[in-house]
Parts: structure tokens; sequence; C-alpha cells
């Protein structure tokens, strides 16, 4: 799993952050399953991923709403 940059996140448009969503979460069940010493870095970054996309959403948003 790479790690998004926010500039890559915001080049999606919503349907491939939504998918892109369903992928860390299946990936952050299957790090859990696996959780290890190393693990355990690996589930606070999907854990970040997924906030930075949700946020993005969120802020994409509210700039269409003020529109």
């Amino acid at each position: 799993m790479a790690i998004l940059k926010i500039k890559d996140i915001k080049n999606m448009n919503k349907t491939e952050r939504e998918k892109k969503i369903k992928e860390l979460k299946l990936e952050l069940i299957k790090s859990k399953t696996n959780a290890s010493k190393s693990g355990n870095i690996k589930i606070k970054e999907i854990k970040k991923t997924i906030a930075r996309i949700l946020t993005i959403n969120k802020s994409q948003e509210e700039e269409l709403k003020n529109k």
C-alpha cells in the first residue's frame, strides 16, 4: 500500500475516492488480523490515509455548497 499524498487524492474524482476508501478499509481489516509489531505502523498509516480522503471529500462538498 503506497501512501497517498493530498495532491493525488485531490486529483481523484469522487467515485475513485470512494473506491479507494473501500480498498483501504479491507486492507485495514486484513492488517488487524495479522497485527505484528510492524503491522501496527501499517495500521496507523492506513487510518491516516482514510482520514485524508474523508477530509478532502468533506472540504470539496463544502466548496460546492458555497458556490
